[in-house]
């Protein structure tokens, strides 16, 4: 897709985005900002949005964004950040459901209920509420809207201690697929993302350790994690009219892991 498309597409286009202050997150709302967006940027972490956002600011402090200290867990949280969203830009136009963390590796019998339970609302129950408070929101400013979830390749397979994570990541793909029967007929597209391993700051501090490096590159076909930057692409053809016609659909993005 061209610069000149993509500014076409979201010049002043209000845009949602969880998780933001790094990584795939972060590259993504970039690129929306370089392309002329309007971008509410919600993450807990917001000291890391502000880094996300000051280039452009430095260049044009009249950019339009906002950031809010959003906890995806929390309903209330949630709630809040959607409709400060609206409050300051009249509407939503797309969102990119992106919050989530790591679970500690171990079998499944060790995992522990509290862990279970953080993994699980984060990266799970985050994009529900996050799509039962978008949705409408869409709908009751501008009849339509395309959203786009971050799952994971351990969404769509199963690996080694790595219980909670996946559990959440599978029920991100099931959250997609539903969201999107569910509001075909809004005019309301809901697809996903399933990264493989990606250089992203929760997985560098994984990969510090060369016992866990050598195995982990062992199986992707190219050799080599992917760069943030190199699922910025895939995100923002789901959220733009080039994928019109595609809704409840998982584009893996994993270097060729889940083909062997």
């Amino acid at each position: 897709m061209s610069q000149n498309s993509l500014a076409t597409q979201f010049t002043d286009k209000v845009v949602l985005i969880t998780g933001a202050a790094g990584g795939i997150g972060r590259e993504v709302a970039r690129a929306l900002l370089d392309a002329g967006a309007i971008i509410c940027i919600g993450d807990i972490n917001t000291d890391g949005c502000d880094e996300t956002v000051r280039p452009f600011l430095e260049k044009d402090k009249s950019r339009k964004h906002l950031i809010y200290s959003l906890n995806v867990a929390s309903s209330s949280s949630v709630k809040g950040f959607i409709d400060a969203s609206v409050a300051a830009f009249g509407r939503i136009d797309y969102a990119f459901n992106n919050a989530g963390i790591l679970c500690s590796p171990k079998l499944l019998a060790d995992v522990d209920e509290d862990e279970y339970d953080r993994v699980v609302d984060i990266d799970m129950k985050g994009v529900f509420l996050c799509l039962k408070y978008q949705i409408p929101a869409m709908i009751n400013t501008g009849g339509k809207g395309v959203i786009v979830n971050t799952a994971s390749t351990h969404g769509t397979v199963g690996d080694k201690l790595a219980m909670a994570y996946i559990a959440a990541k599978h029920g991100v793909v099931g959250l997609t697929r539903a969201a999107a029967m569910d509001y075909v007929d809004q005019k309301i597209r809901v697809n996903a993302i399933a990264p493989g391993l990606t250089l992203t700051p929760m997985i560098a501090s994984r990969l510090a350790d060369p016992e866990l490096r050598g195995p982990l590159l062992s199986k992707i076909p190219m050799q080599r994690l992917a760069a943030p930057e190199e699922i910025v692409g895939p995100v923002l053809y789901l959220l733009s009219d080039a994928s019109s016609y595609v809704t409840g659909q998982v584009m893996v993005i994993d270097g060729g892991t889940t083909v062997m």
